[in-house]
């Protein structure tokens, strides 16, 4: 659940507070495909520590983008998916996939 507070005047500034960490565009990545439990995630985000990826998870959770579902079993099951506000973001990731794989065709030796 986000949480009110002061955000930037400008638009641009507010997107890269939120997506900025190199570690989160990855995880938004990965959840625009669907659920995934904790391991799932760090595995596909590759190079991630678990602490890393612990916080950056909950600062997702906490501004609202990511949704953290604990299921009462031994051992416990959590898993993650984006919220509606997470969803948003899907054309913005995708942007960045297209730019990214033109730049790729432009520039790869």
């Amino acid at each position: 659940m986000t949480t009110k507070r002061e955000l930037p005047a400008c638009p641009v500034e507010i997107t890269m507070m939120l997506i900025s960490d190199k570690w989160k565009v990855l995880i938004l990545r990965d959840l625009l495909n669907g659920t995934l439990r904790f391991s799932e995630l760090r595995r596909s985000v590759d190079n991630v520590s678990q602490k890393v990826l612990t916080s950056n998870l909950r600062q997702m959770e906490r501004d609202g983008l990511v949704h953290r579902e604990v299921y009462p079993e031994v051992p416990p099951r959590v898993e993650y998916s984006l919220t509606e506000v997470g969803e948003s973001l899907r054309p913005i990731i995708d942007a960045m996939k297209t730019w990214g794989n033109h730049y790729r065709n432009e520039h790869e030796f």
